[in-house]
């Protein structure tokens, strides 16, 4: 139990308390806090593997957090007479020992403040990115290689150059005003849907679906519609997005952890109440002028809510697609825009749409290929299949592609 539990509350808890000590401290002592609260959770390991669980693990770590946090300024007499003094001087509050306020309000505030903190313009797009999954959500150094296809080494100098950026920019940790908000909020979101994405189809460990790195990931998301000047509505389009992927989770996958496709899972596993959220938060979403890809993936999740395999719903998500594709074009989404045009138009326009993309690097592609040609040219399908075997990195997509490749040949002898 208590290996299982601390990693799940180093996933929900870290990020909470880190955000409050470095709103603490100032941007310049983030490691302190980073510090501070690591031991937390070493010192956790440690006491609940010989002493057990305590009743309540998140107010114990609370706890002993606020207490290394003040033992740090007594041990360290520069921190006392400089940063403690700042931090009595610029209180509303005098008080001879300094408050470490870790309710829920306050959390949210320090949250919400990190977040725009961490997707300063001073840095770029990805670095901003790459210290906002570290620093908010918890990312190892090696899932952030993963979500953006690259390599430890260049994502360990990326956060470091990152935090030093806002150093020396002295970036002041505070709640966004409407123009900062303006600025930054595609950073936010994007961090977000990344975080979500990881959770969604996980690389970086040897599982597909990873829900609690989902439900942080909402859970950031709603943070920003409780607050009434980051309730946008391409926050509520990404909710929404969420909502509509999440309804499926416990069909997705078996008690194995096996993978279950979308035409082989059990209906009644969906949930109804968060499809009816999903749907609450895109009507929440559909006020202003301007269309986010948020809106368009949102509306792709939900026709996937629909079961029923009609020509109405692929028309729908075809069309959505293909609005995405004008607004914001990737190879993965022209990829998977070729699937609903083999149900709208039939196999053969969609192999050449496919065939066009040459993803020769990518497994998706070559199973896309190889379920387009199942019926049509079996023989190409099941080399297709081959081909995908052998790019595909997790086990869970290895056993999708050999149970396509058996099907085949059975149909085939």
């Amino acid at each position: 139990m208590n290996q299982e539990l601390i990693p799940h509350l180093f996933r929900t808890e870290y990020q909470k308390i880190v955000s409050v000590l470095c709103s603490l401290f100032g941007i310049h002592h983030i490691e302190i806090a980073e510090d501070i609260v690591s031991d937390t959770f070493l010192t956790a390991s440690e006491t609940w593997a010989i002493k057990g669980i305590p009743e309540n693990p998140t107010a114990w770590l609370y706890t002993v957090a606020k207490n290394k946090t003040k033992n740090y300024f007594k041990r360290n007499d520069i921190f006392e007479k400089k940063i403690v003094t700042e931090i009595k001087y610029n209180s509303p509050i005098s008080n001879p020992e300094i408050e470490i306020d870790l309710s829920d309000q306050n959390i949210a505030d320090s949250q919400l403040a990190m977040i725009f903190t961490v997707c300063n313009p001073c840095n770029s797009d990805e670095a901003q990115i790459a210290l906002a999954l570290n620093l908010l959500c918890g990312f190892g150094i090696s899932e952030i290689a993963d979500a953006f296809l690259s390599n430890k080494e260049v994502i360990y100098k990326r956060i470091n150059r990152a935090k030093e950026k806002l150093k020396e920019e002295n970036i002041k940790i505070q709640n966004p005003n409407p123009i900062e908000i303006k600025e930054r909020i595609d950073t936010v979101l994007k961090t977000i849907y990344l975080l979500f994405s990881e959770g969604y189809y996980s690389t970086s460990q040897n599982t597909t679906l990873r829900k609690d790195l989902c439900a942080e990931a909402m859970r950031l998301t709603y943070l920003l519609i409780q607050n009434e000047s980051t309730n946008l509505p391409a926050t509520n389009a990404l909710m929404a997005l969420m909502c509509f992927h999440s309804s499926r989770f416990e069909a997705r996958t078996t008690e194995n952890g096996e993978i279950i496709l979308y035409q082989d899972q059990d209906e009644s596993l969906w949930s109804q109440e968060l499809i009816d959220q999903g749907t609450y938060f895109l009507s929440q979403s559909s006020t202003g002028n301007t269309l986010f890809k948020y809106h368009l993936e949102a509306g792709i999740a939900y026709w996937h809510t629909q079961k029923k395999d009609t020509n109405e719903k692929w028309q729908h998500i075809l069309e959505l697609y293909n609005n995405l594709i004008i607004l914001e074009y990737s190879p993965i989404v022209a990829l998977n825009r070729t699937y609903a045009l083999s149900k709208v138009v039939g196999q053969r326009e969609a192999i050449a749409e496919a065939e066009k993309l040459q993803l020769n690097d990518n497994h998706f592609y070559y199973s896309l290929l190889g379920n387009l040609y199942s019926g049509y040219d079996n023989q190409k399908a099941l080399q297709h299949f081959e081909t995908a075997f052998g790019l595909a990195k997790t086990v869970s997509d290895k056993n999708i592609i050999s149970r396509n490749m058996l099907e085949l040949s059975n149909k085939n002898n």
